[in-house]
């Protein structure tokens, strides 16, 4: 489990193909902040702009540590981001004594955005992002989405017939310390509903169960 909040801005600095098909996935090499990897262990969860994955080998040495994950053909069809080089968000995985400083979300995407707008107004910037029309119900005013990985509250939705636009309002802070101050008109992101929100949808929509009877078998 993560929280949305960034520990830290990364850099993908190597992307090696581990098969000669389309089948096979990627081994990415991300470089990280100095002392980043100093409680990291083999096999740990870090979130990639929002897309749980595992470490699979890490050097936490001198002043630019680095550590590297698989990603699987699926994974690479189903986020943005993972497949190129340049800034990345990241998270280490939520311990049960960590203060819970964004949302409870999950490092599972559900969706691809697409930037519809990214612009200073003021002292902060308006960001709209094109969800797909699928994930439009999970979507409310005040409620929270996860962008590359960032925990961030929409602040106005709209339906429209190609998906659903959100509108959020990023702080100074944010677009500092977060690798959302890349995003441009056209950028794809990686998407997460609110953990909460995507079980009320099951428990509204799925059929009724009938109770295992208790009776003793006869």
């Amino acid at each position: 489990m993560f929280t949305g909040i960034i520990t830290g801005v990364g850099h993908i600095a190597q992307v090696a193909p581990m098969g000669d098909t389309v089948a096979h996935g990627k081994r990415l090499t991300i470089g990280c902040p100095a002392g980043y990897l100093d409680d990291v262990g083999l096999g740990d969860s870090i979130a990639i702009n929002g897309a749980c994955m595992t470490v699979t080998s890490f050097d936490a040495s001198g002043a630019a540590p680095q550590f590297t994950v698989d990603v699987s053909a699926e994974s690479l069809d189903k986020t943005a981001g993972l497949d190129g080089l340049g800034a990345v968000n990241l998270e280490k995985a939520l311990r049960a004594n960590d203060r819970l400083g964004g949302h409870l979300v999950s490092g599972h995407v559900d969706g691809i955005g697409t930037v519809t707008h990214f612009a200073q107004v003021g002292e902060s910037w308006d960001l709209r992002v094109l969800a797909p029309k699928d994930l439009g119900k999970f979507l409310a005013y005040k409620g929270s989405i996860v962008i590359n990985g960032v925990s961030l509250t929409v602040n106005r939705v709209t339906d429209l017939a190609n998906g659903c636009e959100v509108c959020i309002n990023l702080i100074p802070h944010t677009v500092e310390n977060t690798a959302l101050s890349a995003l441009r008109a056209g950028s794809r992101v990686n998407l997460e509903i609110d953990l909460i929100a995507r079980y009320v949808e099951r428990m509204l929509t799925a059929p009724a169960q009938t109770a295992p009877s208790t009776a003793a078998p006869v």
